[in-house]
């Protein structure tokens, strides 16, 4: 077992704890855990979940501004061009919306279809403390 996969079972506390300790040691060491934190995906606290999605959209937003203003709100001069990847990001953002809500009836029916299978299972077995009759 390696050393992440043993701080994975402690926790997240642990790797926090690690993180700044790190910091106090010599700052690159505590700069390169929170690294590894972030692009690792350990510090996600809802993978599915709306922060998440959130989070990478502002992220992507701050990117496109910082690598050449790929981001929303950035104007190319072509007012037709503009126009165009507006509502091709709209429409791509809109698709995204529609697989993540596919996406959770999916979980929901698989749930649904695991929950009246245990159901059907317990209503089976015997009592606790009753005889198990035999099988003809």
């Amino acid at each position: 077992m390696d050393i992440a996969a043993k701080i994975d079972d402690l926790g997240k506390p642990a790797w926090i704890a690690l993180m700044i300790l790190g910091f106090l040691a010599f700052w690159p060491i505590g700069l390169g855990i929170l690294a590894y934190l972030v692009w690792s995906g350990r510090m996600r606290s809802c993978r599915y979940g709306r922060w998440h999605h959130e989070g990478r959209e502002r992220t992507r937003e701050a990117m496109g501004r910082w690598w050449g203003g790929a981001g929303r709100g950035y104007s190319s001069g072509n007012k037709a061009f503009d126009e165009y990847r507006e509502e091709t990001l709209r429409r791509l953002e809109e698709e995204e919306r529609e697989f993540r809500d596919f996406l959770d009836r999916l979980r929901q029916a698989k749930d649904k279809a695991e929950f009246d299978q245990f159901m059907s299972e317990r209503g089976r077995r015997p009592p606790p403390g009753a005889e198990p009759q035999p099988q003809a």
